[in-house]
């Protein structure tokens, strides 16, 4: 009786155990002391891939914003720049986990924005996942969520964190 009770039991937390290590895990992690000068980001394909000197050095699975295809036109379309931009900041305190600032609307971007007396937006970040849902981790990208950003699972954000120095160009593709 105890061994009909003990077996699913046993399979069943060795199972969630599985899960959760899967979809927390950063495989191939970076080393201490790696810099990246470029980021890749291709939408259609849900990748962000860092550059050093050229060569890429690692590739992650990401989540855009809500309506993926087609390049942000307006604040609140929830969609994902498409262009070049630089990182140029980064919050600790974000409401996600970590966030690296991205240099969108460039000046095309707000005189695009402007021809049409709209506004381009603004605060296009990489980031974690919202704080307090980091439990979550890889099932985040089961689909698009966020409001134009490009969102990593926070262990994936820590590296990039540390590895990404302000200025680093980040392209971001259809």
């Amino acid at each position: 009786m105890i061994r009909k009770v003990a077996l699913p039991i046993v399979v069943s937390c060795t199972l969630l155990l599985a899960v959760y290590f899967y979809t927390h895990h950063n495989w191939h992690q970076l080393s201490d002391g790696i810099t990246i000068d470029r980021i890749v980001v291709e939408k259609s394909e849900g990748k962000l891939s860092i550059f050093r000197d050229g060569k890429q050095i690692k590739t992650y699975r990401i989540a855009l914003g809500r309506k993926p295809v087609g390049a942000k036109q307006e604040e609140g379309d929830m969609k994902t720049p498409e262009g070049i931009y630089k990182i140029d900041g980064r919050n600790a305190q974000s409401s996600f986990h970590l966030a690296l600032h991205i240099s969108y609307p460039s000046d095309e971007d707000n005189k695009r924005a402007a021809t049409i007396g709209i506004s381009a937006g603004c605060d296009v970040m990489i980031h974690g996942i919202r704080n307090g849902f980091g439990w979550i981790g890889a099932f985040h990208r089961w689909k698009n969520w966020t409001a134009g950003c490009i969102a990593l699972t926070d262990e994936e954000i820590e590296e990039l964190w540390r590895v990404t120095p302000d200025g680093t160009t980040i392209e971001i593709r259809p």
